[in-house]
């Protein structure tokens, strides 16, 4: 049995008429489908070929856009392009050459705080041992981290102050370069260096009971050690002078680590000017530990102390040494004060 309908003015078989239908619907999916195909070869054209001979209309500057020898490049429809910056490891551009026991570790890891410092990680020694630098800039430039131009590079290995062809070498490699050199008052930073030493020996095979600072400091006739380590580090003026008979008082920056310690914020703020940085760091970045007795690191997303071995409680000294040390350091002091055109207050007793 067949069913008919009334279609363009007259009976037609329904059976012809979905037919019909089916087919239409056919023939408009395959052209839609091919039309979308069409569409799509000429996206990769376009994409392959880059944008047409007619310049686009003006567009602002994306905000992290950089100098093409810096830059990946992507293209996109409508013509834009979106360049990313691309990161590379640097020779450093300023470097913390000291003193031990002055604060090293700390001024690192507080400049790091700015989002245009990059730090390496750990001491390089690559200026200061021989085995390190007879392996030549490349082997150096592996060590430092991944930064973005116009970022700054900084490592630090304290005892490049007290190596005397540490000046030479840095000068070779970079002339311009910035130096930061954190001093802390004389006996305090024998003390502390002592104090380290000390603990140090704690772990090695024991060879007697440890001598105390006054032992090592002092002579049996009551005069001063003063090729004692600890206390020979802290007379800064016999190797103050090579740096500035290589590099001008002005790529020099003394940094007062007693003062970083009781308001860090104020020496920051001397780096980054010292640096050419705008100012980011704040109090907002750092908080009073009661616990370790200094202040810690803070920012947007983490809250940073330094490690048990920073900060070490120092041993009590008898007051006698440390007025004898005071004395003997004062005419040292004041020819390092001479040298670096600045006076830090160092007590004389």
């Amino acid at each position: 049995m067949s069913y008919r309908i009334w279609a363009g003015g007259g009976w037609v078989e329904a059976g012809r008429v979905i037919g019909l239908l089916s087919l239409l619907m056919s023939v408009t999916l395959f052209l839609a489908l091919h039309a979308a195909l069409y569409e799509s070869a000429m996206y990769q054209v376009q994409v392959s070929a880059g944008p047409p001979a007619a310049p686009a209309p003006a567009q602002a500057p994306l905000p992290f856009e950089m100098p093409s020898a810096d830059v990946q490049e992507y293209r996109f429809p409508a013509h834009h392009r979106l360049r990313f910056p691309k990161a590379s490891r640097r020779l450093p551009q300023a470097i913390i050459i000291g003193v031990r026991k002055c604060g090293t570790r700390a001024l690192l890891e507080m400049l790091f705080l700015h989002p245009r410092i990059q730090k390496a990680a750990g001491e390089v020694h690559f200026f200061d041992r021989d085995d390190n630098y007879s392996r030549g800039l490349d082997w150096y430039r592996r060590r430092m981290p991944q930064s973005f131009s116009g970022q700054i590079t900084i490592e630090k290995s304290p005892s490049y102050f007290v190596t005397p062809e540490v000046p030479e070498r840095i000068y070779a490699m970079n002339s311009s370069i910035k130096l930061l050199l954190i001093v802390r008052e004389p006996v305090t930073r024998a003390i502390s260096d002592y104090t380290q030493l000390r603990a140090n020996a704690a772990t090695a095979p024991s060879s007697g009971p440890p001598k105390s600072f006054e032992q090592l400091a002092l002579h049996a006739d009551g005069s001063v050690n003063a090729f004692y380590r600890p206390i020979a580090v802290s007379v800064y003026h016999w190797y103050i002078h090579r740096w500035l008979e290589v590099f001008s008082r002005q790529q020099l920056l003394i940094v007062n680590g007693d003062r970083l310690i009781e308001d860090p914020v104020s020496e920051l703020q001397r780096i980054e000017q010292f640096l050419e940085l705008e100012p980011k760091i704040s109090r907002s970045n750092f908080y009073f530990n009661q616990t370790k007795g200094f202040y810690c690191l803070r920012n947007e997303t983490t809250d940073k102390c330094l490690r048990e071995s920073k900060g070490r409680k120092h041993p009590r000294v008898n007051p006698a040494v440390i007025n004898k040390l005071r004395q003997f350091f004062s005419e040292h002091n004041q020819k390092f004060y001479e040298l670096i055109g600045e006076d830090l207050g160092w007590p004389d007793s």
